[in-house]
């Protein structure tokens, strides 16, 4: 039902900027059915509405007056009073045709619903923005649903573009909305006068296969880094749910949009303004929960980015291989092959870095309220247990280092730490400085001892590269 509400919302900004009055179903009747269904392929589909009843493998489409007796059709339930699921979008389904467990975006309390709620339903479902994971979010904010609303008509042209030969699939306006939120919202790559080529050139949006071109789904967190740009310092309401066989309402959850921003200053500085700007996609694609799990933690911000298969590294599950890579070329090999092997793993070796990046500029925003203190303090640690194991006999170092990153628990690791600074391998300056290592962990929580843990390991596992 919060559909209506979000359609209301666009309805007034669109008039105020476009300066009309049209009431919600003026509007359908003039710009949503024109773009939207008023063609033989449709932008979205809406189960057991007037729109798709009757439609088949045997009759995949209406021409233009069964088009507009559909209208009509859907005209006279709303007139009738009818608010069931398939004529009012997001309110409950038909409790006579007991389909009650497929609803969702319902609220227990029985309100009255008049027809211009209806139409607002379906100018609110229009706006649903899809984002991977099976889950559409509705925005309640008049800025992002008439830019959401600017992307029908660019959706309406690609599926009519002679050129692409029928290869755009119809019907997935949110999957598209998210897409288009993200590329409307991308300071980087969005400019008003682009083509279907700019668009593919940025492959996230589209796969493209012989046969067909699909239209991929966003994930949330670029999404998130996107609008983190345009309304820079703002919170936003977001509305979650999941629309399928059966419905699913998360509900309202804030989007700390000030987080991308403050992620981005991190980790300029830390890496630089120039490393930043070469590798700011490939950093963005790296962070955040699925989006279930995200909502989970009531607001998205910067615990729900925590970057994927960073919490493999937490204890003794796995370690940062930074190495720098050796090809080896064997005598059978040609020029070519060769090259081959030596670009695949300098492509490798800088994805890891780029994650490496990542990792560390998440963990440090995370423990620390001055972030170039704690950055410069955990490098500092690293060198010197670097040192340590280098003064080590054989494996003897490395062996007990491996045994320190190796904990969970604060009592272990200052366990270890105790008997590293009485090995041999410790002279009087690196005692000193797990000294104050083990005063700093004693007053950690739990939480940010397992980052800084793993903070370390990465900046250990950089000296190793670099040593």
């Amino acid at each position: 039902m919060y559909t209506a509400t979000v359609g209301r919302t666009f309805l007034d900004e669109y008039n105020r900027r476009n300066q009309t009055n049209l009431s919600a179903k003026e509007f359908f009747d003039e710009v949503l059915f024109s773009v939207i269904f008023d063609h033989p392929k449709y932008l979205m589909w809406v189960q057991n509405s007037p729109f798709v009843q009757g439609l088949g493998k045997k009759k995949p489409f209406f021409n233009a007056d069964e088009r507009v007796e559909r209208l009509e059709k859907l005209h006279e339930k709303i007139t009738g009073g009818a608010t069931d699921a398939s004529i009012a979008l997001g309110f409950p389904a038909s409790d006579d045709e007991k389909f009650a467990t497929t609803s969702g975006l319902v609220s227990f309390e029985d309100l009255p619903v008049e027809a211009e709620d209806v139409y607002c339903s379906w100018i609110g479902a229009a706006l649903s923005v899809g984002v991977a994971g099976g889950y559409t979010i509705l925005f309640n904010d008049p800025n992002v649903s008439y830019q959401v609303f600017e992307g029908w008509q660019k959706y309406r042209e690609l599926l009519q573009d002679s050129v692409l030969q029928n290869k755009i699939p119809s019907n997935k306006l949110s999957t598209w909305n998210g897409q288009w939120l993200w590329f409307r919202n991308n300071e980087d790559e969005y400019f008003p006068e682009f083509r279907f080529a700019d668009l593919v050139r940025l492959e996230s949006i589209f796969s493209i296969e012989p046969k067909e071109i699909a239209i991929n789904t966003v994930p949330w967190s670029r999404l998130f880094f996107a609008l983190s740009s345009s309304y820079s310092g703002k919170s936003m309401m977001a509305y979650v749910s999941s629309l399928g066989q059966t419905n699913k309402t998360v509900g309202f959850i804030p989007m700390k949009l000030q987080t991308g921003d403050f992620i981005h200053q991190v980790y300029q500085k830390l890496f630089g303004m120039d490393n930043y700007q070469i590798n700011k996609k490939e950093f963005e694609s790296l962070f955040g929960k699925h989006i279930k799990r995200a909502c989970e933690l009531g607001s998205i911000g910067l615990q729900a980015l925590e970057p994927k298969n960073l919490r493999k590294y937490f204890g003794n599950d796995s370690n940062l291989k930074l190495a720098k890579p050796k090809v080896s070329r064997k005598k059978t090999d040609s020029d070519e092959e060769y090259q081959e092997k030596v670009e695949k793993a300098h492509a490798k070796d800088h994805q890891n870095i780029i994650t490496f990046h990542v990792y560390k500029t998440w963990l440090i925003a995370m423990i620390a309220k001055n972030k170039t203190e704690i950055s410069d303090y955990t490098r500092e640690i690293a060198k010197a247990l670097m040192e340590f194991r280098e003064n080590s006999r054989g494996t003897k170092g490395k062996n007990l280092l491996d045994k320190l990153f190796a904990n969970k628990r604060k009592e272990n690791f200052l366990e270890y730490l105790t008997e590293l600074i009485n090995s041999e391998g410790s002279s009087k300056e690196i005692a000193d400085q797990m000294n104050l290592l083990r005063d700093r962990v004693h007053f950690m929580n739990r939480e940010d001892f397992t980052y800084f843990v793993a903070l370390l390991k990465f900046d250990y596992a950089y000296q190793e590269r670099i040593s």
